[in-house]
């Protein structure tokens, strides 16, 4: 292939991100404040940069291939920029007053936001097997010294230590994956693969497609492959955890459009099966477990696990429905996510954790504000008219619906009842416990507005979608 020019202004976000983390890097090593404010604002400034270059660069017009057909600019890659930068940007938000409790406010877990943030925007726009797993290792290894930030924490120490073995050997299946769909490609490029896998049926690209399946199923938590999920998301600082619980999960959608559905989409029928297994796994698991739990953050890891099996079922309609579907879901459930993960951290004091369902006990009593958004949240996290999450999940099962998949749907519906229990219990202790002396809620302002808008979002998606949902479907050709 002769070498052509790399159109550099395309990869204007990435280069973005590059380079402002070595200016965080040197602007906190200067700055004597002792809480890292200046890396706080340069981090949150640079995330909001970076999702204006994604629109600028990235939305509207036709894909732009570059960098010798390793990267590639398109609508998709904007939206999943923008969906991973702004619940990084929200995420951080909620974090640093609970991390400066904890004297774990250091300039350190900015830098390691921004690798995992470019890691995962690799990602978004990767046409190449290399670039793909390039930006998977960028985003894992941030989060593996994330997990364990807390060197005090014996807990969070485990936690780490099982989320790095486990999550080596997803890395290990998907590159062996990879190196079978390249041996039967002949090229690493997507593009290649996808030609191959037209041509017709090719055993090694099948073998090749089931371990990166099985890797792509670690990296969303999806059951069998879940068992990291409730240990990391109790273990690692509730800061942590609800950055680890919102923006990964849109990477690995991106991860999984990227290879999957553009690489290997016409070998839909082969993998759909596989799909199938994990998302109806996914929904038996995480509601059944998520049931059993006193553990509010636990709970929540369960949660995701069911969330994750929805959100595959819209990838394995394998239509651009289900696809679009998917994203709506992802960006949906990252609001929430980080809502209520938010939620523990506002309640949440030095020397106290408030990851029980019993610490929400009498939450209306002490501030009625607070309650109405943890109402939103879960009624959001439900389906339940009204709320962004109703139509995160009936675009979902209208995808299979068309697909002619009822009978998943059928199962879907069955298990989102069975899910709103544990929902509802949590709201049972918001409103209907009591505590015998309530505290006041004490939070600084910029997490009570952060918390407003937060549940404004939820609400106002669900009353007002056509917005996100246009634009989800316009990323795949779709009215």
């Amino acid at each position: 292939m002769p070498f052509e020019m790399p159109q550099f202004a395309l990869a204007a976000p990435e280069i973005w991100l590059g380079v402002m983390l070595c200016v965080v890097l040197i602007a906190d090593l200067f700055d004597r404040g002792g809480e890292s404010l200046l890396a706080f604002y340069l981090t949150q400034a640079t995330l909001v940069g970076a999702m204006a270059l994604a629109i600028h660069t990235h939305w509207g017009g036709d894909a732009v291939i570059t960098f010798n057909g390793m990267y590639i600019s398109d609508s998709l890659a904007a939206v999943l920029k923008v969906a991973i930068a702004g619940l990084t940007v929200i995420t951080l938000g909620y974090g640093r007053d609970y991390l400066r409790d904890r004297d774990l406010l250091k300039g350190e877990i900015y830098l390691l936001v921004l690798t995992a943030t470019l890691g995962m925007f690799v990602m978004a726009s990767a046409s190449s097997l290399l670039v793909l797993y390039m930006g998977l290792e960028l985003l894992s290894l941030s989060l593996y010294a994330m997990v364990a930030f807390d060197r005090d924490s014996r807990i969070g120490a485990e936690a780490a230590m099982k989320y790095f073995i486990l999550g080596a050997l997803s890395s290990g299946m998907l590159l062996y994956g990879m190196s079978m769909i390249y041996g039967a490609a002949g090229s690493l490029l997507i593009n290649d693969i996808a030609a191959a896998a037209l041509a017709g049926d090719n055993l090694l690209l099948a073998f090749g497609m089931t371990f990166a399946l099985v890797g792509i199923a670690f990296k969303f938590g999806a059951a069998p492959f879940h068992m990291w999920v409730p240990d990391v998301y109790q273990g690692a600082p509730t800061a942590v955890t609800a950055f680890l619980g919102t923006a990964p999960k849109v990477a690995a959608l991106a991860l999984f459009l990227r290879l999957m559905a553009d690489g290997l989409g016409d070998l839909h029928a082969q993998w759909q099966i596989m799909g199938i297994i994990l998302a109806a796994g996914s929904l038996v698991v995480g509601n059944l477990f998520a049931l059993v739990q006193t553990s509010f953050k636990r709970m929540l890891a369960y949660s995701t696990v069911s969330h994750i099996g929805f959100l595959f079922l819209g990838l394995v309609a394998g239509s651009d429905e289900g696809y679009a579907a998917a994203l709506f879901y992802a960006i949906s459930y990252g609001i929430m996510a980080a809502g209520a993960f938010g939620m523990i951290m506002l309640l949440s004091r030095r020397g106290f954790e408030a990851d029980m369902i019993d610490d929400l006990s009498g939450l209306n009593d002490r501030h009625g504000g607070y309650a109405l958004v943890m109402l939103l949240l879960m009624f959001s996290m439900t389906g339940i008219p009204g709320t962004v999450g109703f139509y995160a999940k009936w675009l979902v099962l209208s995808a299979l619906v068309e697909a002619g998949l009822i009978w998943l749907a059928v199962l879907a519906v069955v298990f989102a009842v069975i899910g709103a229990f544990y929902y509802l219990r949590v709201l049972k202790a918001v409103y209907f416990d009591r505590v015998d002396s309530p505290q006041p809620v004490e939070a600084t302002s910029g997490q009570q507005v952060l918390m407003w808008a937060n549940g404004g979002a939820v609400l106002l998606l669900g009353l007002f979608p056509d917005t996100l949902i246009a634009t989800c479907r316009a990323v795949f050709g779709l009215g």
